[in-house]
């Protein structure tokens, strides 16, 4: 163990820290007004405690025996998937979140997205770097990523459900498939996202009508949130009103910020859920363009340093694992931040090791313990 521990990246667990830093300070701003949420920072740091135990018991574990499991790891997440869907809790519209003791909360569809990296890695390294196949590999790729992706749509979880999409497409690029089938499934992808937009606007309000009169406000809400990215000029005024707040917060902090706890539209409330989805416009109306650009430095340091582990490593698999990690990171992030600024569409999807929530944090830091295995457990000889 004693071995293990001085081959420990350290640079990583620093931006840990400070992530742990700045995300306790900005959801204690966040919070500081609304009493319903007053220990959420305290809870953060329970939170990002228990996160670092996770961190560093995976990296203490090699890392290949979760690779020849990763069959059974895969039919346990999509059985949680299912369970959720049938047995857990309705919160905020969506049955995304088993309820634990002590107030905490265990979402699936965090714990589902690394599984499906870990399988991914698993199926794709059996090619040992040759072109994938189409019905030997691709297709059947496709499959593994759609059945998780089919169950989080109908919790509903638009956010969480795109990342594995994101996931499916980096695998199969450092999984080596072939420039034709690049190209007809890319045909396939812009031809199906033209025809969405289309129906979309062509049904939209029909659609609309027909949910209200059903009584099913949680889709209505949902599609409103994709109208304002797709038309916002023909959105409802509730539709428009987070991302149009958002981006008027983010604006009035100017280079250097308002002052912690001084933002005035966090503050006052005109922002909906400041501490977990909308945690960025914190950052941007109390600490301005000089804070954002830390905190996207922060982030930088850490994905860089993970892509330089994954060009050091000599276990493919491994490699794969960690890029499926980055690809993560990064659409988390871009998502996050675009759709508060108006350039994607509005989800609920949390911006990694900031925002407030232990399911989110806690596969974070499992994820980065998972990096750190791989980096630690080169020398051994392959299990698999």
């Amino acid at each position: 163990m004693l071995e293990k521990l001085k081959k420990t990246d350290w640079f990583m667990v620093a931006i840990l820290v400070v992530f742990m830093v700045l995300g306790t300070f900005i959801v204690h701003s966040a919070t500081a007004n609304n009493p319903s949420y007053a220990n959420n920072d305290t809870k953060n740091l329970i939170n990002y405690g228990i996160g670092f135990f996770v961190c560093f018991t995976a990296m203490l574990l090699d890392y290949r025996f979760l690779i020849k499991g990763a069959l059974y790891l895969y039919l346990i997440g999509v059985g949680l998937l299912v369970a959720v869907y049938l047995f857990g809790a309705d919160i905020h519209g969506s049955k995304s979140w088993f309820e634990l003791p002590a107030g905490f909360n265990f979402q699936p569809a965090e714990l589902m997205k690394l599984i499906v990296i870990v399988a991914l890695a698993a199926f794709i390294g059996r090619r040992q770097g040759s072109p994938l196949r189409l019905f030997h590999e691709v297709i059947p790729i496709g499959i593994i990523v759609f059945i998780p992706f089919a169950l989080i749509i109908i919790q509903p979880d638009l956010g969480n459900a795109i990342i594995f999409l994101v996931i499916l497409l980096v695998m199969y690029w450092i999984g080596n498939i072939k420039y034709t089938q690049v190209l007809i499934g890319g045909a396939l992808i812009v031809g199906m996202i033209a025809l969405f937009f289309y129906l979309f606007q062509l049904y939209y309000s029909p659609l609309v009508d027909y949910l209200k009169a059903n009584d099913m406000q949680k889709w209505v809400h949902r599609l409103d949130r994709i109208q304002t990215f797709v038309d916002p000029d023909s959105a409802s005024a509730d539709a428009k009103y987070q991302v149009a707040n958002s981006m008027r917060a983010i604006g009035s902090g100017s280079l250097f910020g308002e002052g912690f706890k001084q933002g005035d539209s966090v503050q006052k409330g005109f922002i909906p859920y400041p501490y977990s989805d909308s945690v960025f416009v914190v950052i941007g109306e109390e600490f301005g363009f000089v804070g954002a650009s830390l905190l996207l430095l922060m982030y930088f340091l850490l994905i860089y340093r993970m892509i330089y582990i994954a060009i050091q490593v000599t276990d493919r698999v491994g490699s794969f694992i960690i890029v499926g990690i980055v690809s993560m990171y990064v659409f988390q992030v871009f998502e996050n931040i675009g759709m508060l600024i108006g350039i994607m569409p509005l989800t609920g999807i949390t911006l990694p090791f900031v925002s407030y929530g232990g399911s989110s944090l806690l596969i974070n830091m499992l994820s980065i313990g998972l990096v750190m295995s791989i980096q630690v457990h080169q020398e051994k000889p392959n299990l698999y």
